[in-house]
């Protein structure tokens, strides 16, 4: 059986890798290859049973996953507006533009899909709108409009497509400041309705309770799993120091909680609640704690928001109760693999997530190095050493001892988890936290123990007898932050390398199961080497006199990163999304990361537009950069921000390793003209390698477009141009076009951005002169690479999934 839970995992998640959702020519094909395994059985048992399970995953997660494309907004129903009556569907999340909830559609003027992710804005294209204080369960009618999923496309970044559909959200859209819209009913009784104005409850007590503390929203992660409103600082911290599993309703907490209740549970039922009532004659309290325990798990998950570490702890638990209920009980091999393939078969899109794969490696390698060998040694006694002694019992151990046994079990544990899942954290996340022993050690008791039971215990109370309770936790809480920022602020508290190829990946996790091997196995240090080329490997670069380009898709803004054999520069870092988040943080940090990058040697901010800008801050504090280059005045928060900032002007020019750099406008009497838009400043810059070159134009516009044809005509000839301003309409004339006389052209715009950029006449322009168009909405990040030719691919096409629009 474990093999087939096994195969049915793996089978999963060889259809997350797939393009395109099988035919069904192909799974038929597949039946037949199951037909043949079966009759092969008896010879290759395990092996059969792995490919069954296999093909039983892939076929399953095949069918659900046609089930889940099924609802479809109709692309003539995009961005037009519809009339939505149903009820909020989520705990709503409120931020400083506004609120996010899901929307449970049950009457709509248009076909829509069931399920959809809303915004409502507290202000929309200078229009004020009053956001009401939603809570889950309400009925509203609403007027929104709608877009089918879509979202950035980046290597080593997050699928929100993937998310939404693993929600079953088939589309978003915004609620419009309309009078019609209005809630009908304060509450639709529903079971989900039930469990989301519970957590809502729970929430609002809780931050009530902690009026404007700076850790109120970490209370609120460990009682209802509703982490949104951490500040993103904190999970820097959290993540540096690798105590990110514990903020939330970590699997520890749930098995704490319900252990906790299963052995009240077993007292009072064998005492029978100190009555004369003989219960246990009844029903054995053994099975009594186990339904309890169960039972509470459920409800704690419920509260958790139902993440894959709660769903894997409540499956783990409730297989081990079932077994106990029914007197079958199984090794615990047995018991992870009954929630390995529960979880796949539930959710086969947990696959896709970090979580899933940290949550079953942890316990695996666990079980791999502790079962059998964790059992305290007896005392060897006088009696026993005698040949001619009666045989006796070893003495039972005092209460030191057994104290002195679990802190070695649990160092030992420590100990495995942190070396075991290196190669795994790698893999994921291209770093690894140094610290993470000695903070964890101090975190895991101190939050396990002391800060979620104060932290339940608290939201439960009343109002005056909360207070004090919760304020516990929280000072509790920041007394660990400040020991947290400490470890964080050491300068080697995390090893960051680029993301392993998988076979390398391989390699380290066998020299971890060799490092982890029992006592007696040969030289286990020597496990040590395999993570030599893991942690020791370089970001990849170009040859001398070549370079390579990546064109983010950053949405509506600009971002490129331009590397050559040894240095990089950052034109433009993308915009602002929120005053929460921006693309420095969400793409541009994250790619670098995961690259092994961690300095870059310049970075160009065009102009002040906050779609070329926004991200800067980020950048200048997540990365160590040598100088900026921008056409920004003296005062700005990003010049302040810079090591060494020096202005943009045409005439600058460098050389790195056999790369031509050119910046060819602004004039430097530009920055004279106050009545010069930003726009007309933007730095534009011309890369050369090997005889091929890219013009970087940022938000030019006619007039300048002229000016540099009047003035540089032969300097502006390219092979690549990044269309100006995004392909506007006050932009790209026939004339710089062909001045530059580009083989392609590259538009970096958002899905239906409110600026409809590219303007169709404009795109059409760029085709009607047989320019090759890409455009990042639709292709994902575009990778350029230059040498004696250019090579250009697409995200979408060589890393594309059937969830993806394309």
């Amino acid at each position: 059986m474990r093999m087939v839970l096994i195969g049915v995992a793996a089978g999963v998640t060889v259809l997350q890798m797939q393009a395109s959702l099988p035919s069904w020519t192909m799974l038929a094909a597949l039946a037949v290859l199951s037909a043949l395994l079966l009759l092969l059985r008896r010879r290759l048992r395990a092996m059969a049973n792995l490919g069954h399970g296999a093909i039983a995953g892939f076929l399953w997660a095949g069918w659900l996953a046609h089930q889940a494309l099924a609802p479809q907004l109709a692309l003539e129903d995009e961005g037009r507006d519809i009339q939505l009556t149903g009820t909020i569907d989520n705990l709503p999340y409120r931020f400083s533009q506004g609120v996010r909830f899901n929307f449970l559609v049950q009457g709509a003027s248009a076909a829509v899909p069931q399920r959809l992710a809303l915004a409502w804005y507290a202000g929309y294209r200078d229009q004020v709108s009053v956001v009401p204080d939603l809570q889950p369960g309400e009925r509203w009618q609403l007027t929104v409009r709608l877009q089918r999923p879509h979202g950035n496309a980046n290597p080593y970044g997050f699928d929100y497509e993937a998310w939404l559909l693993e929600q079953g959200l088939r589309a978003t859209g915004y609620v419009r400041p309309v009078r019609s819209n209005q809630r009908l009913d304060d509450f639709v009784v529903s079971v989900g309705n039930l469990v989301e104005r519970s957590r809502a409850a729970l929430r609002e007590r809780i931050l009530a309770a902690l009026p404007g503390r700076p850790y109120a929203n970490v209370i609120v992660a460990l009682v209802v799993g509703d982490q949104r409103g951490i500040e993103q600082s904190d999970w820097q911290v959290f993540n540096r120091t690798g105590i990110g599993h514990l903020i939330s309703i970590s699997g520890l907490h749930i098995t704490m909680v319900a252990g906790l209740f299963a052995l009240v549970a077993y007292t009072l039922w064998r005492w029978s609640f100190f009555t004369r009532a003989q219960l246990p004659l009844l029903l054995p309290a053994q099975k009594v704690a186990a339904l309890v325990g169960a039972a509470v798990a459920l409800l704690y998950v419920l509260l958790a928001g139902f993440g894959v570490p709660a769903q894997r702890t409540l499956y783990m638990l409730t297989v081990v109760a079932a077994a106990l209920w029914f007197n079958r009980l199984t090794s615990i091999s047995h018991v992870l693999c009954a929630a390995l393939g529960v979880v796949v078969v539930i959710d086969p899109w947990a696959v896709l997530w970090p979580g899933f794969w940290l949550s079953f490696g942890a316990v695996a390698i666990i079980l791999y190095a502790t079962i059998g060998r964790t059992a305290p040694r007896p005392q060897r006694t006088d009696t026993q050493a005698g040949a001619a002694a009666a045989p006796r019992l070893p003495p039972a151990p005092s209460r030191w001892q057994r104290l002195a046994h679990s802190l070695r079990v649990g160092t030992h544990t420590q100990y495995v988890v942190t070396f075991g899942l290196v190669p795994l954290t790698m893999l994921l996340f291209g770093q690894v936290s140094v610290v993470s022993p000695l903070a964890n050690a101090v975190a895991i008791p101190l939050v396990s123990l002391v800060v979620t039971p104060l932290a339940l215990i608290g939201s439960m109370l009343p109002g005056v007898l909360a207070v004090p309770v919760l304020g516990c936790a929280h000072w509790l809480v920041e007394m660990l932050a400040l020991c947290l920022q400490w470890f964080s602020a050491m300068r080697y508290a995390v090893w960051s390398a680029p993301v392993p190829p998988f076979w390398m990946f391989c390699w380290a996790m066998l020299g971890t199961i060799w490092l982890l091997a029992p006592r007696g196995w040969p030289v286990r240090w020597l496990g040590l080497a395999s993570w030599i080329p893991l942690l020791t490997a370089q970001p990849s670069h170009p040859a001398s006199g070549q370079m390579a380009i990546t064109v983010f898709d950053v949405g509506q803004g600009m971002a490129l990163l331009i590397e050559t054999r040894g240095h990089r520069l950052l034109y433009d870092t993308g915009p602002a999304y929120s005053p929460e988040s921006d693309a420095g943080s969400r793409v541009i940090l994250p790619y670098l990361r995961a690259r092994g990058i961690n300095a870059l040697d310049g970075v160009l901010i065009s102009h002040s537009d906050a779609d070329h800008s926004g991200g800067a801050l980020a950048v200048l504090d997540g990365i160590r950069t040598a100088w900026v280059l921008s056409s920004l005045p003296v005062n700005h928060a990003i010049v302040r921000a810079a090591r060494q900032h020096v202005s943009c002007a045409a005439g600058q020019s460098w050389t790195w390793d056999g790369v031509r750099f050119e910046m060819l406008h602004p004039l430097p009497a530009s920055y004279a003209d106050a009545s010069l838009k930003p726009n007309a400043r933007g730095c534009t810059l011309k890369i050369t390698a090997g005889g091929k070159s890219m013009l970087l134009a940022g938000d030019i516009e006619a007039g300048q477009e002229a000016q540099l044809v009047a003035r540089a005509p032969a300097q502006l000839q390219a092979d690549i141009l990044l269309a100006p301003h995004h392909g506007s309409g006050t932009s790209s004339t026939p004339v710089f076009l062909r001045a530059v006389h580009p083989q392609a052209a590259i538009f970096q715009v958002g899905h239906r951005n409110r600026y409809h950029h590219p303007k169709p006449e404009v795109y059409e322009r760029y085709g009607a002169m047989h320019i090759q168009r890409y455009r990042t909405d639709q292709q994902g990040a575009i990778t350029l690479e230059f040498d004696e030719t250019i090579r250009i691919s697409t995200y979408r096409s060589t890393h594309g999934r059937y969830w993806q629009a394309r």
